[in-house]
């Protein structure tokens, strides 16, 4: 008989499932849109979504793509989702986070930024648990959102009985497992395992921060079970969910991923021609995560981790970070002027990236030039949502040098490469970094939305000067998390066993040399609009 394996991927706009065979082959997948409030308009940096909008979801999409398939061949179930934090009450109903104060709104976005004043307060501290979070707890984190809680809506705090991440909330609902991901409470929660193998939440850092009553009563509002992800979650699907979803009582769960270390997971799972403490993995959505595998923990500013077994048992893992990437490169064309034109004279088989980039292409002929030199007097800063990696500041703002009167599809579509551009630049000053700290790397793993767009995997290659590697299997972040459920099953004796027999292989864009000088010099311009950016502030702020 066949064997399957589901995953289910909780992005940010949208939850995907996909059943798999042994091999990592997708054979059948489904999507659902979420839905998203910004209480405070989009510029008011406040991003909520609903515990029961997502998991009805989550069925939703699970159901569709198990129809017609036998139950028995459902060997298990694994879930990642975003790092998002969800509040429930004593009767595991939905608590409001939200300043509208309703009920449904329970879950406060990874992308949120309302903490920003929590994070100063919590930084303030420098306490030695931050060393493993890249000096600094970001915004993004989970201490920063939950004393923003406590102290603007003290009525939902002591209603609260669970606050879980989001990737945790599911495994809770598929199985009533309240058991964490230590993927999740290291990465997010400043849970603590140190080189000496000490593991155990912060006792101090906690009481310092205001936020002791989380570790009440053996921390049940945070959880103390902790869990290595991939391994078994309770007594698998409980029978209420079997029922809902037409699959067998106590199919195997896995204990979850955060999204993008679920993508990770199948990069790096994904055959290359370097060691694996050399491929840097990049998750490329509406934000894009870089991991790197390491054997020895190193610790480097600006990058989160070292986090130690959150991946791969025995590793530590380092994660930078672009926090608007997909999303800036909608904002950047849906902005512009010629868009609306543009959207409407589009036939519904192209692509608004894919006409833009065969704009490009005309524009590049006369000049007997690589396309990438079109932007020689366009130069883009990217942190329109502040800067994650290597800078770790929330305050950073995008720049844009070289604009015109000019609102013709054609300078989009420079403006778009640009932008494109400085994205890679992105990724080379995180890589730059690491090399400071003597981590060499030999290539690029990279998945996610943006890798759909060809001229974006090309010039990371030429921009980053190294080779970039494209999976061949379908879906990457859903095949990370049936890799988890195969762990889960008894099909595959380990995680290892499972990663080796799905990984595959991918394919490989190669650097253009030819175009090194260009980016080179683009790379200085870019570096030096950080220092102006600075200089200006100083300037400003005396």
């Amino acid at each position: 008989m066949a064997v399957y394996f589901i995953g289910v991927d909780v992005g940010t706009a949208s939850v995907r499932a996909g059943i798999f065979d042994q091999t990592g082959r997708l054979i059948k997948s489904s999507a659902h849109e979420l839905k998203i409030w910004s209480p405070k308009g989009p510029s008011g940096n406040y991003y909520e979504q609903s515990s029961d909008n997502i998991w009805e979801s989550c069925c939703k999409v699970i159901k569709e793509v198990v129809e017609n398939v036998n139950p028995e061949a459902v060997a298990g179930i694994g879930f990642d989702a975003t790092c998002s934090l969800v509040a429930l009450d004593s009767e595991d109903k939905p608590i409001t986070v939200s300043p509208t104060g309703e009920n449904q709104q329970n879950v406060i976005m990874w992308m949120d930024h309302r903490a920003s004043q929590e994070a100063d307060v919590i930084n303030a501290l420098n306490h030695s648990a931050f060393q493993y979070v890249g000096g600094k707890v970001s915004l993004e984190m989970q201490l920063p959102k939950l004393l923003w809680l406590k102290r603007n809506l003290s009525e939902s705090w002591y209603q609260t009985k669970k606050f879980m991440d989001l990737p945790d909330f599911l495994t809770w609902k598929a199985t009533n497992s309240e058991s964490r991901s230590l993927c999740s409470v290291v990465c997010k929660w400043n849970y603590i395992i140190d080189e000496a193998g000490y593991h155990g939440w912060p006792g101090d850092l906690f009481e310092l921060v205001g936020l002791k009553d989380l570790l009440d009563e053996n921390a049940s509002p945070i959880g103390s079970n902790i869990k290595f992800p991939g391994t078994p979650q309770g007594s698998g699907l409980s029978l209420a969910v079997a029922q809902e979803l037409g699959l067998k009582p106590g199919t195997p769960v896995a204990t979850s991923l955060i999204d993008a270390y679920a993508g990770a997971l199948a990069l790096f799972a994904c055959h290359a021609d370097v060691p694996l403490e050399q491929r840097l993995a990049l998750i490329c959505g509406t934000s894009t995560c870089h991991m790197l595998s390491v054997s020895q923990p190193t610790f480097i500013d600006g990058v989160w981790g070292p986090y130690a077994d959150v991946l791969l048992p025995g590793m530590w893992l380092l994660e930078g970070g672009q926090s608007a990437t997909g999303k800036l490169l909608d904002h950047i064309v849906e902005t512009h002027p010629s868009y609306p034109s543009l959207k409407e004279r589009l036939p519904p088989n192209t692509s608004i990236p894919e006409e833009l980039s065969r704009i490009l292409r005309v524009m590049s002929l006369p000049t007997g030039r690589p396309l990438s030199n079109l932007t020689k007097d366009i130069h883009v800063w990217p942190d329109f949502h502040g800067n994650r990696s290597p800078l770790a500041d929330p305050n950073m703002k995008g720049m844009v040098c070289g604009m015109t009167l000019d609102v013709s599809e054609e300078n989009l579509a420079l403006l778009y490469l640009a932008t494109i551009q400085a994205l890679c630049y992105g990724t080379r000053h995180i890589i730059d970094c690491l090399g400071r700290s003597d981590l060499e790397i030999g290539s690029l793993m990279l998945c996610g939305g943006l890798t759909k767009i060809e001229l974006f995997g090309v010039t990371m290659a030429d921009a980053v000067g190294l080779p970039v590697v494209l999976p061949h299997k379908k879906e990457t972040v859903l095949l990370g998390s049936a890799m988890l459920a195969a762990s889960a099953s008894t099909h595959f004796a380990s995680l290892n066993e499972a990663m080796a027999n799905m990984g595959g292989h991918g394919r490989t864009i190669h650097p253009n040399q030819q175009d090194k000088k260009f980016h080179d010099r683009k790379y200085q311009v870019f570096m030096k609009m950080l220092q102006d950016q600075k200089e200006y502030k100083s300037i400003m702020d005396n």
